[in-house]
């Protein structure tokens, strides 16, 4: 898989990546420095808004319809293993740069519900996870997507301790940090062994670019073994079944923010599209099925728990469990259709998942609860978030003129490629997902009211009538013209299925050859 660069002093003329990785850090730093509440308020939306527009721009200069990652940058970091700093985008990745951006912004403003003794803290981790995470989606070295991908946990396991709502913070801010510690020494030891089985580590030359170890996959003596160790690493942070236990615990004791972090984007099933299958092309295509089926049965096994939750986040806790679920059927089809459902899935999860635990946060402030028992009667009295609420569900269930359709149907239709059943089963996930949606919405929004305080309730302000009318305005557009993204998209997903099914006919060969 040889791909080329385009490097952003060629470009654009400046280091985009590292401004859009710098910016939210120096931020963070500034912000430890104030003490005033409303000045840390404006220096954190400042930055988020700053980032936004650079992230804007980076897309408007993006150029569509190539494979080639754009706007490189490339320094020498730690010579004696050969890691650099290494950033670039492409078709894969360039999109989760503004959607973070956006998420991260929407994260900021949903704050002011954070006890003022913990905005601090609350802004200033929200800032690094941007950095971070748009660290992960740019980098192209192994140690430095390491480093980012493991720096992600601590703003994450600050927000859950510190900025928690529920009484339990402390427990699940643990649990969090344990299931990541374990993902991270997996992690580990599959790059590590990436480095050392490059073909020119024997002399020394260890490499841990991506671009080159995607060109010279490891040997099939030791793929497979990597490609666990990976698999669990990203399959903790997922999260995939059967790593999934800290996530209902982090949304329901963790603050809004976090839910909103965890559900809208993906780090895990990301490094799985962007590593795993590049890096390892023999093993993934030998266990593909394999993993299929673990798809499938997180699918369903989230749709089920979800349809019996009475609590809404841990209602949208399992829902994003079974969406992660259908993603891997579709990344793990190992066709251009089942990878690009499975990227725009990811994609969808950031705009509608992301604003369902938004307005799950504006109920929570209103009635102090997320409880069944707490609702009903609410969209005579609230009409506003009643109707935002429902077409955000709808766009999380792949309603047709929504952004979620598409991703779902390509997952579905990559499925079917590879056999009937899998895609007979991801059907049946599907029906699940707009089952526990529309059962708690009948119940929650029509049902009687079960709780005095629903008739003072407050409708969403202008503010969050602002916010949610972005998100659906997005939302709508990509669901009724997918065309660019389709555009962004497609060369690079080809690119990584074509390489795919290219080494793995290698590999194959290889083995009839030292068979005989």
């Amino acid at each position: 898989m040889v791909i080329n660069e385009i490097f952003a002093s060629q470009q654009i003329g400046f280091p985009i990546l590292s401004t859009l990785i710098g910016l939210p850090l120096l931020a963070a730093l500034a912000i430890r420095f104030v003490s005033d509440t409303a000045t840390v308020k404006t220096i954190a939306l400042s930055a988020a808004l700053a980032e936004l527009a650079l992230s804007l721009y980076l897309l408007i200069n993006f150029i569509p319809g190539i494979s080639d990652f754009q706007f490189a940058e490339r320094h020498l970091w730690i010579q004696t293993i050969g890691a650099s700093y290494h950033l670039g985008v492409d078709g894969i990745s360039v999109l989760f740069i503004p959607l973070t951006a956006l998420v991260t912004l929407l994260a900021l403003l949903v704050g002011g519900n954070t006890p003022k003794f913990s905005s601090k803290a609350y802004l200033g981790s929200v800032l690094i996870f941007e950095a971070v995470a748009i660290g992960v989606f740019s980098s192209l070295d192994m140690i430095l997507f390491y480093v980012f991908y493991e720096l992600a946990l601590v703003p994450i396991y600050l927000l859950i301790s510190l900025c928690g709502t529920g009484t339990q913070r402390q427990y699940a801010a643990l649990k969090y940090i344990l299931y990541m510690l374990v993902g991270s020494a997996s992690l580990l030891v599959g790059v590590v062994l990436l480095g050392i089985s490059h073909p020119d580590a024997v002399a020394g030359g260890y490499s841990f670019d991506l671009l080159t170890l995607a060109a010279t996959p490891p040997p099939a003596s030791i793929q497979g073994l990597i490609f666990f160790l990976l698999l669990v690493g990203f399959a903790v942070k997922g999260p995939l079944l059967p790593f999934h236990t800290w996530m209902p615990n982090a949304l329901t004791q963790g603050p809004i923010g976090v839910g909103i972090f965890l559900v809208g984007l993906k780090l895990g099933t990301y490094a799985m599209l962007r590593v795993l299958l590049p890096l390892t092309p023999a093993s993934s295509m030998e266990w593909g099925p394999v993993i299929v089926g673990i798809g499938l049965a997180t699918l369903l096994y989230g749709g089920l728990i979800a349809l019996v939750q009475q609590n809404l986040r841990r209602l949208l806790a399992f829902a994003s469990i079974s969406h992660v679920g259908l993603v891997m059927v579709g990344l793990f089809s190992l066709n251009v259709q089942g990878v690009q459902g499975g990227l725009l899935m990811m994609l969808n999860m950031a705009l509608a998942s992301t604003c369902m635990f938004f307005l799950a946060g504006a109920l929570y402030a209103r009635l102090g609860s997320s409880e069944l028992s707490s609702f009903g009667g609410l969209a005579l009295q609230v009409p506003k978030l009643a109707f935002f609420f429902f077409f955000f569900g709808l766009a999380s269930i792949g309603l047709p003129g929504t952004s979620g359709f598409h991703g779902e149907f390509l997952s579905l239709l990559g499925a079917f490629k590879g056999h009937w059943a899998f895609a007979a089963v991801g059907v049946l996930g599907v029906i699940l997902s707009a089952g526990y949606f529309l059962w708690f919405f009948e119940r929650a929004f029509f049902g009687p009211v079960r709780n005095s305080a629903v008739s003072k309730m407050k409708d969403l302000s202008g503010r969050e009538t602002a916010i949610a009318s972005v998100f659906a305005a997005i939302i709508l557009a990509a669901g009724l013209y997918p065309a660019p993204l389709l555009s962004v998209t497609e060369a690079s997903v080809a690119a990584t299925v074509r390489a795919v099914s290219q080494h793995d006919a290698k590999a194959q060969a290889a083995q009839v050859t030292a068979n005989k």
